[in-house]
């Protein structure tokens, strides 16, 4: 059973991950000192290859060259590689890709299942995988590897610091090493005055729902979305690790002062469920959605994500 309920939160996990930044500019050099800033950028970029990384796998992935052609198998590392200012390389994202408004003109190679013979005919110099989808993608990164197409396994961050390092190996295999430092910089810039705002405020704690049908899944320590937390000195509720299952006595065990949930439909099921009806959040109606996608997807929007949950649960402080 306790296999069964691994699996399940693996799979949950993963499904939040699949499913739940800036571009770079496009216009001309108008002058000769741009043309020749432009010109220094790209022989810079060229200067950083052959460039060898090792991935979550801990294979060491090779570029002889900066990539042309990029695949992106999950929306966190598309919003990343968008970030990076890199729009005309990308050819194509997942079914679950919707930011920026750019990925729609991009080809869907798949979501929970991808067509790998679509990803080989796009014929991508990298491929970027991602560490919690490798449960059904092992045979598929075979197949593509044995075509000469080198895939990169990102690693499934379960914090920020994870997070800046894969934006900076991503930078450094699409030859923007520079964009993907000042991206790292301006985020760490802005969680720490989010912190400084939320010194001082009352401590408050809160269960985030991640999933209720048919089981409720909740977020737990260890997780990215923990750190969010922890960020604006939120308590919470939760004390296992990980993506938990709960017992319906378990969760008005915990009675947290606010329940945070991740899909609207959510909010429904927990009020109207009246094995919840006495918890003290489901009576003075404090059950709020928050942002699925930042809080979730391990990449540029990450502060966008804190602010989700800061104007959630102190809205007089972050309000919007």
């Amino acid at each position: 059973m306790k296999k069964i309920q691994k699996l399940a939160a693996l799979l949950l996990m993963s499904m939040l991950l699949l499913v739940g930044c800036s571009t770079g500019d496009s216009k001309p050099a108008t002058n000769e000192s741009e043309q020749n800033k432009a010109a220094s950028g790209e022989e810079s970029a060229a200067a950083q290859f052959p460039v060898t990384i090792t991935d979550a796998l801990g294979r060491e992935i090779t570029l002889e060259k900066k990539p042309e052609r990029i695949i992106s198998m999950v929306p966190s590392n598309t919003e990343i590689l968008f970030g990076l200012g890199l729009d005309e390389e990308i050819v194509g994202v997942s079914d679950n890709d919707n930011f920026p408004e750019q990925t729609a003109t991009k080809e869907k190679v798949g979501g929970i299942e991808f067509n790998i013979e679509l990803m080989a005919s796009l014929k991508p110099d990298i491929i970027f995988a991602h560490g919690s989808g490798m449960y059904n993608f092992e045979k598929g990164m075979e197949q593509l590897e044995a075509m000469g197409i080198p895939v990169f396994v990102v690693k499934n961050a379960v914090n920020f610091e994870e997070t800046y390092e894969t934006m900076k190996q991503m930078g450094q295999l699409t030859g923007r090493v520079a964009q993907a430092e000042e991206m790292v910089a301006s985020m760490q810039k802005d969680i720490e005055e989010i912190k400084t705002k939320a010194t001082g405020l009352d401590e408050k704690s809160a269960f985030i729902v991640v999933g209720t049908n048919p089981d409720l899944y909740a977020v737990g320590t260890g997780t990215f979305i923990n750190e969010m937390l922890n960020t604006l000195g939120i308590k919470n509720s939760v004390t296992q690790p990980d993506w938990p299952q709960y017992s319906a006595e378990q969760f008005v065990s915990d009675n947290p002062d606010v329940i945070l949930v991740t899909y609207e439909n959510d909010i429904d099921a927990i009020l109207s469920n009246p094995a919840y009806a006495e918890m003290d959040a489901v009576k003075s109606g404090n059950v709020y959605l928050i942002d699925a996608d930042t809080t979730s997807r391990q990449g540029p929007r990450i502060v966008d994500g804190i602010q989700s949950i800061a104007q959630t649960m102190y809205p007089e402080v972050f309000g919007e």
